[in-house]
């Protein structure tokens, strides 16, 4: 998948992703912007999960 259709959808489910992980910001996500690893680094730092479970719970979420 390129970078561009990453974006696009990442836009789209955007608002899905607020209501399951509250404690991302607007901020968090405009920064993140569709892009795996930087959201993944999110979710460790205001979560406390490792990257491995990171990974986990964004596939899980996408299924």
């Amino acid at each position: 998948m390129n970078s561009d259709i990453a974006e696009g959808k990442w836009r789209q489910v955007k608002g899905s992703v607020k209501e399951k992980w509250g404690k991302l910001t607007d901020d968090d996500l405009a920064e993140v912007n569709g892009r795996f690893e930087q959201f993944c680094g999110k979710m460790q730092e205001h979560y406390g999960m490792s990257r491995e479970e990171a990974e986990q719970e964004f596939k899980r979420f996408q299924d």
